[in-house]
C-alpha cells in the first residue's frame, strides 16, 4: 500500500468545495480545509506508485477549483 498527503492550492474561495469533492473519491482516506500556503491537504492510498499517480493526474486534479496539487509519499524510515 502506497500512501501519500497531497497539498492543495485552490481558487480563492473554493477550499471547501474542493475538499468535500475531494472526500468522495475513492482512494482519499481524508481531505481537511487548512491554513497556510496550501488549502486543502489530503491523505490518499493506492495498491501501486502507478494508481496514486492516476489517482492524483486523473481524479483529484480534475476537481474544480483546484489550481495546484504537491505530492508528498509517504515513506517508513
Amino acid at each position: 500500500m502506497v500512501q501519500a498527503y497531497i497539498l492543495i492550492q485552490t481558487e480563492v474561495g473554493k477550499s471547501a468545495s474542493v475538499a468535500e469533492a475531494i472526500r468522495g473519491v475513492a482512494g482519499v482516506a481524508s481531505a481537511e480545509d487548512v491554513t497556510g500556503p496550501y488549502d486543502v491537504i489530503a491523505r490518499v492510498e493506492a495498491n501501486t506508485v502507478d494508481e496514486l499517480g492516476k489517482l492524483v493526474i486523473a481524479r483529484i486534479q480534475d476537481v474544480p477549483g483546484i489550481t495546484r496539487t504537491l505530492t508528498c509519499t509517504v515513506v517508513h524510515i
